[in-house]
């Protein structure tokens, strides 16, 4: 194993650059759609339940097909791959924002609505941080899927961690396989814990009266 990271260490570090840009650039398209529009939706519980069934409907479809479809349509490389995998991070977060903006306490918002606080506002100021750990808990489950799911992008040669598990497979190379599923493991578990920090960062900090005596 140290003669193979010898020989490929500089490609390896290649591949996980292309990796992580690929799924963050991937997830972060998917936080940009997926947040203000399950914010958007909220307000109606049928329409957030229409945009829940199609995200759902979306993810049904399996990776490998769904790349392929994007094939035709805008060729191969990363374009295609982000695309796909932007498709597929969209479910936990629509689901999750939607979910946590529903949450929030009907009396809290009363007490807003009574201290003369728009819409706007209060959708920014009350139920957004007070939703936000669940936010967070979709981008963090979407995230860790992205990662995951990003090794498939190589076989429409966008590069990434993929290459070497795909040609390992097809060398019957274990060095290869273990040089590519080591680093996305890896990733996928810093991901992970770098959102279970911002998960207890952005958690709304309450105190009781109890507390407060």
């Amino acid at each position: 194993m140290i003669e193979f990271i010898s020989i490929y260490g500089q490609e390896i570090v290649v591949k996980i650059g292309e990796h992580i840009f690929i799924s963050l650039f991937s997830l972060g398209l998917g936080i940009l759609v997926a947040v203000p529009l399950g914010i958007l939706v909220s307000a109606n519980k049928k329409l957030s339940q229409l945009f829940i069934t199609i995200a759902t409907i979306l993810q049904t479809i399996p990776s490998l097909a769904l790349l392929a479809m994007f094939v035709p349509l805008i060729g191969i490389g990363k374009v295609p791959a982000i695309s796909a995998l932007f498709v597929y991070s969209l479910l936990p977060i629509i689901r999750n924002t939607i979910l946590g903006m529903e949450a929030v306490n009907k009396d809290t918002l009363d007490a807003a609505k009574g201290m003369g606080m728009t819409r706007g506002q209060i959708v920014k100021q009350v139920q957004l941080p007070l939703a936000s750990p669940i936010v967070m808990a979709g981008i963090r489950l979407s995230g860790v899927y992205v990662f995951a799911w990003a090794t498939l992008a190589s076989y429409i040669g966008a590069g990434g961690l993929g290459d070497f598990i795909f040609t390992g497979l097809n060398n019957f190379n274990f060095s290869m396989i273990l040089a590519g599923t080591i680093p996305v493991s890896l990733l996928a578990l810093l991901f992970d814990w770098v959102m279970s920090r911002l998960e207890t960062r952005f958690k709304p900090q309450t105190t009781s009266l109890k507390e407060a005596k």
